[in-house]
């Protein structure tokens, strides 16, 4: 990559970027990132690193992910130069039907966002162990000991968890009185109340699940008394659940997708995943040159990619079994050229092509043997369906929202079929080598944070941390944009002049958080982390 000044700040912003050689963990919570960072210490590698991390971030961030999570990861192992993929998305309920939800649901035009008819199989704990059990040297009982610990000992409160989590207090107290909702409000809620900064929060109950799926190596979730209990829950109150929708589901070890932008190798999860999206917009993009980030012009062509890239993403991603393109049709270069030739001076209303047949928490941990991982997991809309299994605190996710209840949709529910699904790990290499992890939280924002992670990287030579923390900018549907309100005010009026329809941004929140880790040619490691969030580095 290009050589960057560590030093160079176009942005208003506190950080640098951070350097180390023994091992490297960014994560959205302080305290996941220095669960990681204990494990390196104890001999364990960048996959104990990154699963530690990520079961305390069920603890310290609950307000974007949980155990009731679905998980993906990229996982690059450097004695084998070969870079792993992990789907741990889980499926519907073999039980529901688009009938069923409607019956249940009179008048609805879409999918429930709340309850239990969006939750799926979550598939994060069964994840940890793969993983753990794949690539780790610890084992999961010590890796996860932190995230235990935490749990039971209680941690303080952050500013910006804080405040997420008084959001989420209101928008559930609208269902006080539900049978499927008064256990969230009983777990989360103390003394009625969300948590203040600097509150010391603990989670019991949490505690003691977590502690059952380190001990079982996750067996207890999907065979043993949490199915159980998840699964009486379910039939209590109006779920779909049965033992065999846990005890059928297993993770699944993909190939990572990519495409060659500008000689370096963007890598991404294949569908039910969105990463395809940020590729599409990306094999678009590699038809201008950029040299110039602040202008209308290059803003104007970063917009209609990816819109274009959205476009066929909505209409054609969904699970692979249910897809009627491939990802080789949807990256095919030559529909690419084709795409980038209906870009014009004007904002255009985007529409799916045809090519030719053929809420979230990220994180990134790397070790000085050359290991790196790329990981993500989300109960997708904050705390998820708002349905926590009784005395487990497990609150379970709501990717379900995302199917549609029309049968003629590519992404139409059904019985064990995975959704389109937002959260995307990114993985850069060059001539086959690894250079590193990076990621961007935020539902739909994700695949369009990648974009301009990559873009900031590789066109504008910015450092980890500035490609963090540049201005960003979010597609909300047609020919509408929202940016930050450090957005450059004269290149916004130029954009309304070519036809977008831009707002600005109350705050930040709605523009993802990110982190990144890259190898320096000498094989220093340099990190990135999120300013939006409460997020830190860990490092030796």
């Amino acid at each position: 990559m290009t050589q960057f000044d560590p030093c160079f700040v176009p942005y208003p912003s506190t950080r640098y970027p951070i350097y180390a050689r023994g091992g490297m963990v960014a994560a959205s919570s302080p305290m996941a990132s220095a669960a990681g960072l204990s494990m390196l210490q104890k001999g364990g590698n960048a996959v104990d690193a990154a699963v530690a991390a990520a079961t305390t971030l069920t603890v310290t961030e609950p307000t974007a992910n949980g155990i009731g999570s679905d998980a993906f990861a990229l996982v690059w192992i450097q004695k084998e130069k070969k870079l792993y993929g992990l789907n741990a998305s889980g499926w519907a309920p073999r039980e529901i039907s688009i009938k069923k939800v409607m019956e249940r649901n009179p008048g609805t035009q879409g999918m429930p966002v709340f309850g239990w008819a969006p939750a799926m199989v979550p598939g994060a704990p069964k994840g940890w162990a793969a993983l753990t059990r794949r690539f780790g040297k610890l084992g999961l009982k010590e890796v996860m000991a932190p995230a235990v610990t935490y749990a039971r000992e209680g941690y303080p409160a952050a500013p910006n968890l804080a405040r997420m989590w008084q959001i989420a207090a209101q928008k559930y107290d609208a269902f006080r009185g539900d049978p499927a909702f008064d256990a969230w409000l009983d777990l989360f809620l103390f003394e009625g109340q969300a948590p203040k900064a600097g509150q010391i929060v603990r989670l019991l109950r949490h505690a003691d699940t977590l502690q059952k799926i380190a001990d079982s190596m996750a067996e207890d979730f999907y065979r043993g008394s949490l199915m159980e209990q998840i699964v009486r829950d379910s039939r209590a109150s109006g779920g779909y659940f049965y033992p065999d929708d846990f005890t059928d589901y297993d993770v699944q070890w993909v190939d990572p997708i990519h495409v060659s932008y500008r000689g370096y190798d963007i890598c991404e999860i294949p569908p039910n995943g969105q990463g395809v999206v940020a590729l599409m917009a990306l094999n678009i993009l590699r038809q201008f040159d950029f040299t110039e980030r602040e202008s209308a012009q290059s803003y104007h062509l970063q917009w209609e990619a990816m819109k274009l890239a959205f476009a066929d993403g909505k209409r054609y991603v969904t699970d692979p079994a249910f897809m009627d393109q491939s990802v080789e049709s949807l990256l095919d270069p030559a529909y690419a050229a084709a795409r980038a030739r209906m870009i014009g001076p004007k904002a255009l209303a985007p529409q799916a092509g045809s090519p030719p047949k053929s809420g979230t928490v990220y994180l990134c941990a790397a070790d000085g043997e050359g290991n790196m991982v790329s990981y993500i997991q989300s109960n997708y809309m904050g705390f998820g369906s708002g349905v926590v299994v009784r005395g487990t605190g497990i609150a379970l996710q709501n990717r379900g929202a995302d199917f549609s209840l029309n049968p003629d949709d590519p992404n139409a529910l059904a019985p064990r079929k995975k959704s389109y699904h937002t959260i995307i790990p990114g993985f850069i290499m060059k001539d086959g080598e690894a250079l590193g992890p990076f990621g961007v939280m935020g539902g739909y924002m994700q695949p369009q944070g990648h974009v301009q992670v990559v873009q900031n990287l590789v066109d504008f030579h910015m450092n980890p941390q500035q490609a963090l923390d540049a201005p960003r900018w979010q597609w909300m549907k047609s020919k509408n944009f929202l940016v930050e309100s450090s957005f450059d005010k004269e290149i916004v009026q130029q954009l309304q002049a070519k036809g977008h329809q831009v707002e600005w941004a109350r705050d930040s929140v709605a523009f993802g958080r990110g982190q990144i880790i890259l190898k320096q040619d000498n094989g220093v490691l340099v990190g990135g982390t999120e300013g939006r969030t409460d997020s830190n580095i860990a490092c030796f």
